[in-house]
């Protein structure tokens, strides 16, 4: 959170930008930036000496407001609905309020943000209660025509269909009402671009009605099918055509002890630390094209989680055999066994480590445990970092890995979007079902501006995830300064802050592209 503070020094007051956030649970001042004193900040701005100072972010709604500009969204909406106050723009407001601050109330977002200053929009007041306009056919009709839009800026046509299971959960703890708590929804099924996930149209599911993963793609359309491992056991690879997924590693030992020399890096600008094996297996009894990834980071990362799980269990048994030795656990020996089965639960613990009992009789019984080393590192040689992609697509390896990780850039994405501390119709139980379908819509129309602007950040160089990308852009800010009033309205001058060229870079590229 940033604030302009004011400290008095040998009775003159100099100004501060201050960053604050939460350490150790106590909001602190972590960093400071000298603006100077009223009369230095005067002569910057002509003017006189302003009788307040505050700063506020501005580059990330800036941002998304001039992408939802370039897509003529207000406009396009418009056409759809033929509703009069304009829904477009009241949409619009919406989705750029999810984009930049999904976690604010809407009004105290207004009061605070740059939008007031960039949007016609005299009030957010009611705002909730004009979406609960949007019929199912109206949103239909703004998917295809924001969709249209979409792909007007790209080459690639190419589409994909990608379940997102955790999408929102619309039944608070505290729930009053029952039919509000019956309103829960599970997932959303999306169409989205090959070419950057961008969604272009979605179908909203609830837990209690929640349809086959292969129903809920064909009511997306004509679209590459992606899934993960969890996944294919839904679906017979084996006369099914148009599909990118993973299956588990397990199901191709073969391809597991593959040295390493032979696999190739797929492509170290966009996928550093990325090699693959592009090769054909069976699948589902038909031979397919497989190719087996390996990342670096994956690896690293689950060498870490391993390990520490390790850490754990060992921690764990040494406690357990240290009370049966001393006495103080005195349970039998099919107790014993329970315990032992609940600390090395998992397939991967169960691969390294061995424990072992001896004694017969409760106080008599002993327990020793093994790490089998060589097992860890075949475990580390074989499995970590790896997955295993299936496809009948002949697209580049890079693509094909693209498309595969589309899922995991949406589920990121929607996890900031819809996640519990968001904000929506208040009061949150009164989640109705006109209420859920505008939710949903505002949700996934938020994603699609903001992985456009993700994939034009990556055409510039700049590889960010949509959080990441956000981030930096509301680190471009600007000092609000207010005069005193000489009869009439107070007059407000807006000054730049200092930006880094990273952000000044991103700044640019959504500014330029208006």
């Amino acid at each position: 959170m940033a604030s302009v503070v004011g400290k008095k020094i040998g009775g003159r007051t100099y100004y501060y930008l201050a960053e604050s956030a939460r350490v150790d649970g106590k909001p602190r001042v972590v960093t400071q930036r000298y603006l100077g004193t009223a009369e230095e900040i005067a002569r910057a701005v002509p003017g006189g000496e302003p009788a307040s100072a505050s700063y506020r972010t501005y580059g990330d709604v800036a941002a998304v407001w001039a992408t939802l500009t370039r897509l003529d969204f207000v406009r396009r909406v418009d056409e759809v609905v033929r509703s009069k106050p304009s829904l477009g723009l009241s949409l619009a407001v919406a989705v750029l309020h999810r984009a930049t601050a999904p976690a604010t109330p809407i009004g105290q977002w207004w009061a605070a943000s740059p939008a007031a200053n960039l949007v016609r929009l005299s009030t957010v007041d009611g705002l909730w209660r004009a979406l609960e306009r949007l019929t199912p056919a109206r949103i239909a009709g703004i998917e295809e025509t924001v969709s249209t839009a979409v792909l007007e800026t790209l080459d690639d046509h190419e589409a994909l269909a990608v379940d997102v299971p955790q999408f929102a959960v619309f039944a608070p703890a505290d729930c009053t009402l029952p039919s509000a708590c019956r309103e829960v929804l599970a997932g959303v099924g999306l169409r989205v671009t090959r070419d950057g996930a961008i969604p272009l149209a979605s179908r909203l599911y609830r837990r209690d009605n929640a349809p086959t993963f292969a129903a809920l793609t064909g009511e997306l359309g004509p679209a590459t099918l992606v899934f993960h491992a969890g996944q294919a056991a839904q679906l017979d690879l084996g006369s099914r055509s148009g599909f990118v997924g993973s299956v588990p590693l397990t199901d191709h030992p073969e391809l597991l002890t593959q040295p390493a020399s032979a696999r190739k890096p797929v492509d170290p600008e966009r996928f550093a630390g990325l090699t693959a094996l592009d090769t054909h297996a069976l699948v589902d009894g038909v031979r397919r094209r497989v190719v087996l990834t390996h990342s670096a980071t994956l690896h690293a990362a689950q060498s870490r989680a391993f390990a520490d799980e390790l850490a754990t269990t060992t921690r764990e048994l040494d406690g357990l055999a240290a009370a049966l030795a001393a006495g103080t656990h005195r349970g039998d020996r099919a107790q014993v066994h329970a315990e032992i089965g609940r600390v090395t639960r998992g397939r991967r613990i169960e691969r390294v480590l061995t424990a072992t009992l001896s004694g017969n009789r409760p106080g008599g019984i002993r327990l020793e445990r093994r790490v089998d080393t060589a097992a860890i590192a075949r475990l580390d040689d074989e499995f970590f970092g790896k997955q295993v992609l299936v496809t009948d697509r002949d697209w580049p390896v890079g693509d094909v890995v693209t498309a595969y990780r589309a899922r995991t850039h949406l589920e990121s994405t929607f996890r900031w979007l819809t996640g519990p501390a968001i904000t929506g119709p208040a009061p949150r139980w009164e989640w109705t079902p006109p209420r859920i379908a505008a939710h949903g819509l505002v949700s996934v129309l938020a994603a699609t501006v903001t992985h456009l602007m993700r994939r034009e950040a990556d055409r510039a160089g700049m590889n960010l995830s949509v959080r990441e990308l956000l981030d930096q852009l509301a680190g471009v800010g600007e000092l609000v300064l207010r005069y005193p009033s000489t009869g009439g309205r107070p007059r407000t001058k807006r000054l730049p802050t200092e930006r880094d060229p990273a952000q000044q870079a991103l700044f640019s590229l959504f500014q330029d592209s208006r």
